[in-house]
């Protein structure tokens, strides 16, 4: 059974976004991911879409998603990006808090490194992932 991350941001148009991508793009089958936002916004930010398909990925069909306790629960690692404390916690589940600067308002040149720095997180997500075998747990609020 494949381990399942779960992003989440505010409004699940951006950062969540540009994350979830990565991680399919990168992992493929070895993940299952889910993004969503505490408040999400009507569409996916357009310069996100566009720093997104610079390197190849396309984003434009996504919809942002509301962030649901079926989708935390049904997750194995829930990464938060700038949402506080708007992600319910389960025991068991690991959490982590991914700090970057939010692209809302942003023009392609501001999300062009913060899509980059998702790029090094995720890799590294991925590489942990791989060598444990299992995400490991740790209980509480990140």
């Amino acid at each position: 059974m494949p381990t399942s991350v779960l992003f989440v941001c505010v409004h699940n148009a951006g950062r969540s976004q540009m994350a979830a991508a990565w991680l399919a793009h990168l992992a493929g089958e070895d993940v299952e991911v889910r993004s969503a936002g505490s408040t999400p916004a009507d569409e996916v930010n357009p310069a996100v879409v566009a720093a997104m398909r610079e390197v190849g990925i396309d984003i434009a069909v996504e919809t942002p998603k509301v962030l649901t306790h079926d989708a935390v629960a049904a997750s194995d690692i829930c990464i938060t990006m700038g949402c506080g404390d708007a992600c319910p916690v389960f025991p068991g589940k690991r959490y982590l808090d991914w700090k970057l600067p939010d692209p809302a308002g942003q023009g392609i040149d501001a999300v062009r490194p913060i899509r980059d720095e998702i790029k090094a997180l995720v890799e590294s997500l991925i590489a942990e992932i791989s060598s444990s075998g299992a995400p490991a747990t740790r209980p509480g609020p990140p």
